[in-house]
């Protein structure tokens, strides 16, 4: 998103400073960290011609080989809208196969070809990359507590 004035020149604050920082809502920080996570992974993907949600859908398929979209949907945190529109485009360009489920036939199962392997191969090491900048934000003895909360956040406000 382009910006003609920062946000300093519009007197509002800068990321990280008033509401935007410490003293912000958590709700609000964990957006605010994981929107600028995504707008690097989107900045990194590109030239690949890779999207995040993309990437997350073709990270879940090569790590659970013949996902049906329902599920893959649950896991890459889409809908299943944007799935189906996600799983026509790798199918049209030849990066996923699918086939019928053994038991219910209307099911699709999809998998990886292997030109989907080798991007996301590529897709991999930058999105690597971003994590090891994303860990260059807090002390190492941190990053085991911070991952413990995160899933810890997830999983009790799934459950609420």
């Amino acid at each position: 998103m382009r910006k003609d004035k920062s946000d300093r020149e519009n007197g509002l604050p800068e990321a990280g400073e008033g509401k935007r920082g410490e003293e912000g809502y958590l709700g609000y920080l964990l957006r605010q960290a994981a929107n600028a996570a995504h707008n690097r992974m989107s900045h990194v993907l590109a030239d690949l011609d890779v999207t995040p949600p993309q990437f997350s859908v073709l990270t879940m398929i090569g790590a659970y080989p013949g996902i049906s979209n329902a599920d893959l949907a649950r896991l890459a945190l889409l809908t299943p809208q944007t799935v189906s529109v996600i799983i026509a485009n790798l199918d049209k360009g030849g990066l996923i196969s699918r086939r019928p489920h053994a038991v219910h036939g209307r099911i699709k199962q999809l998998d990886l070809t292997e030109r989907g392997q080798n991007l996301l191969k590529a897709a991999r090491e930058r999105v690597h990359a971003v994590e090891t900048e994303l860990l260059g934000c807090i002390p190492e003895e941190d990053v085991p507590a911070v991952r413990r909360w995160l899933t810890s956040v997830a999983k009790t406000m799934a459950n609420s």
